[in-house]
């Protein structure tokens, strides 16, 4: 697991890899250096598969333990607990939320939720989010070809407490075309404040409960 945690940090995020790539990916980095500057704590972690070189994917009880164990691990650092991940690693949370509830994870954040194959939109992949009973936050991107935006967005829209935030022109690694007038790093930067200001609200009515 890999801990990135600043000093004045309000939140953790335990956050999972997509599927063919593990936690050392650019694209994670980049992401919890991006969390970092809003005060957002991550422990990246890796599926047993991803950890021992097989390219075989685990079956899902064993994804599963593995999400109940990084957020286990989370929760030991005393901040308010969030999960998720991209693409594969934020399905796989849920799907895990979804069966039985992650101790003390306040909210499920996904960075590219993939509601189907490129090419293939269907809304399969969403029907267990009903049962998640905690505040979703959905991160996509209008070029996402796992994600039709059309369909993320209806699907969203029927769930009790999920927020969409779009991210314009980017697609499912969150890259954005030269023409976009962007970088990548300014839309890391876009994922990285969405995330946080989502995240303080929900901590901010947690508190205010207790």
């Amino acid at each position: 697991m890999i801990l990135q945690k600043p000093p004045d940090a309000f939140c953790l995020y335990v956050l999972a890899h997509g599927a063919g790539a593990g936690m050392r990916h650019p694209f994670l980095q980049r992401l919890a250096d991006a969390l970092a500057e809003e005060r957002v704590a991550t422990l990246r972690y890796e599926f047993p598969y991803m950890a021992e070189g097989r390219r075989r994917i685990d079956a899902v009880p064993v994804l599963h333990a593995r999400v109940r164990e990084a957020v286990a691990a989370g929760a030991a650092h005393g901040l308010p607990l969030f999960a998720g991940g991209k693409s594969f690693g934020g399905r796989m949370t849920s799907q895990a939320q979804a069966a039985a509830p992650l101790p003390s994870v306040l909210g499920l954040c996904f960075a590219g939720f993939p509601l189907h194959a490129a090419k293939r939109p269907a809304v399969e992949r969403a029907s267990h989010l009903r049962e998640i009973g905690i505040p979703m936050l959905f991160l996509q991107g209008t070029r996402d070809d796992l994600a039709q935006l059309d369909l993320i967005s209806g699907v969203i829209e029927e769930l009790p407490d999920a927020t969409l935030h779009v991210v314009e022109g980017a697609d499912h690694s969150f890259h954005v075309l030269k023409r976009s007038g962007r970088s990548d790093e300014q839309v890391l930067v876009e994922l990285a404040q969405a995330f946080a200001r989502w995240a303080q609200a929900i901590s901010g009515e947690r508190s205010s409960r207790m």
